[in-house]
C-alpha cells in the first residue's frame, strides 16, 4: 500500500519519537531521574510550562526526552520532541554567527575591519567600531533601538541601528546588545548577497539539512509551534517571532527570529564539534569560539558565542572554561563543550503564556547533572594548600644547589625576603653560599630612598659590598661583575611597565649575555594577578629606563615570564635560568598568596595603592600635578591648584568606570610637587579589583581633566610615562583614548602566550 505524504510523515515521526523513548530514557542515562525531577519541578512551580531537553556526546544522541506542555493557553497541548521553537536569541551564533563565520572564511569580511567598511552611512561615516567589537559587544551600543513611537519595516529598524549613537566608548564596557547584531546582519545582507534568512539557508540549513529551522516559518508548521506571549488584545504569538524589534522587521532580524528544533540543534552542535563537516573549515570554528574581547576585561566572549560571562549560568558548575554557548529569552539555551565532545541543549517557552523570571538555575542545574553524568566530576574538598612558595622558597628547600660552590652576584633589596620574613643574603649564607656582591635597584638596598644618585654602600650585617644600579650607572660593569660565577635577582615587582625593577633586571641580563655568567631570575608572584594586561603600548622608539622594553602599562606576567621574553625577543642569547613559583595561580591577587607584603617602594605602601598606580602614575611628571606623593596615602588621590574636586568627581563617576569610584578631597603635600600647598583633588575608592582597568581609569582620569581644564596638563612631559605617541595626541585632541589605548596589545598578546609559565 503506497502511503499518503502526510501519513507517512506521522508515522516516520511516531517511530522515532518511540525509538527515542527507548534508547535514551530514564533507564538509559545515568542522570536522567535527576534530570526528571529538577525539570519536574520547574513544571510544577509554573517556572515553565514544558521543556524539551537533548544531550548529545561523541557523535550520539544520549538523552531526547519531552517534558510538560507545550501550549498552556488558548488550549493545553502536551510539549512533543519534535516541537519547533521561537528560539530568540540562538539567532544570534546559529544564524548570524554562522552567515559571518562564512564571509569570513571567503575573505569578504574582516573581523578588525571599521564596520563603515561594509556599512558605509554608519554613524555617519565616522566610527571606528570594528566587526569584532559588534560579535564580542564592546561596541558600546546600549540594549536595543527604541520602540516607541511605534515603527515598521526592515529598512527602518536598520536606518535607527546605523544612527543609534553609543552609550560608552568601544572596548570599554561589556553591554549585551541587540543593535549589534542587527547590523551584523545587514552586512550578511549586502555582502552575502541575500536577506540572513536566505543566506544562512544556503550556508547551513539546507547542507546540515535542518529542515525544520529558519525565519518566518510556514503556517502548515503552526501546529508543531510552542506558542510564546500573550498579547494586550488576548492573542498569542504561535509562529510569528516573540522578540518585538523583529517582529517591527517584518520577522528577520541578526538578532532574532530563527526558529528550530532540538533536533536540528543538534546537528549544528555536532557540526561544530566535528570540525566543520565540510561547512566549515576547523580554523574558522576556533577563531569564533575562543576568546576575543579586550584583554582588560575579566569576562570572556567568543565571535558571537558566549565563553564566560554573566549570561553563562548554561555552562553549569562542570564544564570548563573553553565550551562555549548561548541563550535565548524565549527560554532556550545551548552549551557546547569541545573537551568531551559534548552539547546540552534546552528548549523552554518560558515566556507562555506570561513572561517569568529567567531559568538560568534551571539551566544551571541541567547542564551541571549532563556534565555530571558525561564523566565531569564535582571538585572535592582537600586540605588548605600552603600557598605561594617564591623561588626564593623553593631554592631554600633545595638547600640552593645551583649556588653551592659558586660565587653569587645578588641583585635584591628588603623585598628579598622569604615566607617567613628571612633575608635571601642570610639564607644563603646559612646553606654554605658564597655572595661576593651585592647590587640595588631604584630605593636603594633598603627601600627607603625615594632620590636619583643613589651611591654605594655595604651590607651592615654582612660587611659585603653594595653597589647602586640607581646612581652613577643603571647597569652592572665589569668591575663590579668581577670573580661573579652566578648573578642571580631576586626582588618583588608590581606588574606596572614603568615600575623600574624590571627594567633593572633587563639591563642586568643584556650586561651578563656578554659574558658567559648564568643569570638566575627567583620568581615572584605579580600582585597584580597573571591576568588583563592592559595598555596603552610602549612605543618601540619611546624606551627608557622608565620603560625599557615595549610593554603595555599592565603586562601581567611574573618577572621570571618576563625575564623569558625579553631574552627571547631582543635575541640577547643570556643563559637565562628562571626558578618558578609553585602553588601560584594566574588568577591570585598577592593577598591570596600567603606571602608577606614588604612596601617594594616607599610610596606603595599596600596592594590596593599597588592596583591603583598604573593608572595614577600616568601623569606623574606633571610639576603643576599631585598624585599624592608627600601625603598619607600616594597614588589614592590626586590635586591640582586648578581642580575642582566635586566637578571633576562628578564626571568621573558619570562614566561609570568599572570597579572605582570618585569622591571630591582636599590635601596638602608635605613633599614632591605642590609641597605645602592646599589643593583640591579626587580620591578613589576601589570597589571591585576584578572589574577594575587601571589602564581605562588613568585615561579617563586624563581624558576628564583635559575636557574640564584645557591646556592645564601638558601630555607631551609624560610622554616616557603614557608612552605611546596615539595616545598622548588623542588627549591633545580631547578626542577618544580607548582606540589608542588598546592599539598593537591583541599583537603583544600573541607573543607573550609564548613565554607564559603559569596556566
Amino acid at each position: 500500500m503506497k502511503l499518503k505524504p502526510a501519513v507517512a510523515i506521522t508515522l516516520v515521526t511516531i517511530f522515532a519519537q518511540t525509538l527515542c523513548a527507548q534508547t535514551f530514557g530514564a533507564q538509559t542515562f545515568p542522570a536522567a531521574a535527576e534530570l526528571d525531577t529538577v525539570i519536574g519541578d520547574a513544571i510544577r512551580e509554573d517556572r515553565i510550562p514544558g521543556a524539551v531537553l537533548l544531550i548529545g556526546h561523541q557523535g550520539k544522541v544520549v538523552y531526547r526526552k519531552a517534558y510538560g506542555n507545550r501550549s498552556l493557553s488558548p488550549t493545553r497541548e502536551p510539549m512533543t520532541a519534535d516541537t519547533i521553537f521561537d528560539v530568540a536569541s540562538l539567532t544570534k551564533v546559529v544564524a548570524t554567527t554562522s552567515c559571518m563565520m562564512k564571509l569570513v572564511e571567503q575573505g569578504k569580511v574582516g573581523v578588525d575591519e571599521p564596520v563603515t567598511k561594509y556599512l558605509p552611512e554608519f554613524q555617519g561615516g565616522k566610527s571606528a567600531i570594528t566587526i569584532r567589537d559588534l560579535m564580542t559587544h564592546f561596541s558600546g551600543f546600549r540594549p536595543d533601538v527604541d520602540l516607541v513611537p511605534v515603527w515598521s519595516g526592515y529598512d527602518t529598524g536598520i536606518r535607527l541601528a546605523l544612527n543609534d549613537k553609543p552609550a560608552n566608548p568601544r572596548l570599554t564596557k561589556f553591554v549585551y546588545s541587540d543593535i549589534n547584531f542587527i547590523l551584523l546582519g545587514e552586512i550578511v545582507r549586502r555582502v552575502g548577497g541575500a536577506p540572513e534568512n536566505e543566506y544562512v539557508k544556503k550556508i547551513l540549513l539546507d547542507p546540515l539539512g535542518m529542515k525544520d529551522s529558519g525565519f518566518l516559518p510556514p503556517a502548515s508548521a503552526k501546529t508543531r509551534i510552542a506558542p510564546t506571549e500573550m498579547q494586550k488584545d488576548g492573542s498569542i504569538l504561535r509562529g510569528v517571532v516573540h522578540d518585538p524589534t523583529t517582529r517591527y522587521m517584518d520577522g528577520v532580524a541578526g538578532h532574532a527570529g530563527l526558529f528550530s528544533t532540538a533536533d536540528d540543534l543538534a546537528k549544528f552542535c555536532q557540526m561544530l564539534l566535528d570540525g566543520g563537516k565540510g561547512v566549515f573549515s576547523p580554523a574558522i570554528i576556533k577563531e569564533f569560539t575562543t576568546p576575543h574581547t579586550p584583554a582588560d576585561q575579566k569576562i570572556q566572549r567568543g565571535l558571537g558565542w558566549d565563553i564566560d560571562s554573566p549570561y553563562s549560568g548554561n555552562r553549569g558548575d562542570l564544564f570548563p572554561i573553553g565550551s562555549f554557548g548561548h541563550t535565548g529569552f524565549t527560554g532556550t539555551s545551548i552549551w557546547l563543550d569541545p573537551a568531551s565532545k559534548s552539547y546540552v541543549i534546552l528548549l523552554a517557552n518560558s515566556v507562555h503564556p506570561h513572561q517569568r523570571k529567567p531559568i538560568t538555575p534551571l539551566r544551571r542545574q541541567v547542564a551541571t547533572l549532563a556534565a555530571k553524568a558525561l564523566g565531569y566530576a564535582p571538585t572535592k574538598a582537600t586540605a588548605a594548600p600552603i600557598g605561594t612558595q617564591t623561588g626564593l622558597d623553593v631554592l631554600v628547600a633545595a638547600n640552593f644547589a645551583p649556588f653551592q660552590g659558586k660565587k653569587i652576584g645578588l641583585i635584591t633589596n628588603h623585598s628579598g625576603i622569604d615566607r617567613q620574613g628571612r633575608r635571601n643574603i642570610d639564607l644563603m649564607k646559612q646553606a654554605g653560599v658564597q655572595i661576593t656582591a651585592i647590587f640595588s635597584p631604584e630605593h636603594g638596598f633598603a627601600g627607603v630612598e625615594d632620590r636619583e644618585g643613589i651611591g654605594n654602600t655595604e651590607d651592615k650585617l654582612t660587611g659585603i659590598r653594595v653597589w647602586s644600579l640607581y646612581g652613577k650607572t643603571l647597569r652592572p660593569t665589569p668591575e663590579m661583575l668581577k670573580g661573579v660565577d652566578i648573578l642571580v635577582f631576586d626582588i618583588q615587582d608590581i606588574g606596572a611597565r614603568f615600575y623600574t625593577y624590571s627594567s633593572t633586571m633587563l639591563y642586568a641580563m643584556e650586561e651578563v649575555s656578554k659574558t658567559k655568567i648564568p643569570f638566575y631570575v627567583l620568581d615572584r608572584p605579580n600582585p597584580l594577578t597573571g591576568l588583563h594586561p592592559e595598555g596603552p603600548m610602549l612605543d618601540p622608539d619611546k624606551t627608557s629606563f622608565v620603560g625599557a622594553f615595549p610593554l603595555p602599562l599592565r603586562h601581567g606576567m611574573t618577572l621570571g615570564e618576563l625575564a623569558k621574553l625579553e631574552n627571547g625577543e631582543k635575541h640577547l642569547g643570556a643563559d637565562l635560568h628562571v626558578v618558578e613559583l609553585s602553588g601560584w595561580k594566574r588568577s591570585d591577587w598577592f593577598d591570596e598568596t600567603g606571602q608577606k607584603w614588604v612596601n617594594p617602594s616607599p610610596n606603595i605602601r599596600s596592594l590596593t595603592t599597588a592596583i591603583l598606580y598604573p593608572g595614577v602614575a600616568l601623569l606623574e611628571y606633571s610639576t603643576n600635578y599631585s598624585v599624592g606623593r608627600g601625603t598619607d596615602a600616594p597614588f589614592e588621590a590626586v590635586g591640582a591648584e586648578w581642580i575642582r574636586g566635586a566637578e571633576l568627581a562628578g564626571k568621573l563617576n558619570s562614566r561609570e568606570i568599572p570597579g572605582v569610584k570618585f569622591y571630591p578631597v582636599t590635601m596638602k603635600p608635605t613633599s614632591s610637587h605642590l609641597a605645602g600647598k592646599t589643593i583640591e583633588g579626587v580620591g578613589f575608592v576601589l570597589t571591585n579589583r576584578d572589574t577594575f582597568a587601571a589602564g581605562r581609569f588613568g585615561l579617563e582620569l586624563a581624558s576628564a581633566m583635559a575636557r574640564l581644564y584645557p591646556g592645564k596638563i601638558d601630555f607631551s612631559a609624560n610622554w616616557k610615562l603614557i608612552g605611546n605617541a596615539g595616545v598622548i595626541e588623542a588627549l591633545k585632541a580631547s578626542s577618544d583614548t580607548q582606540e589608542a589605548g588598546s592599539r598593537g596589545l591583541a599583537d603583544f598578546l600573541k607573543v607573550r602566550e609564548k613565554y607564559l609559565l603559569y596556566r
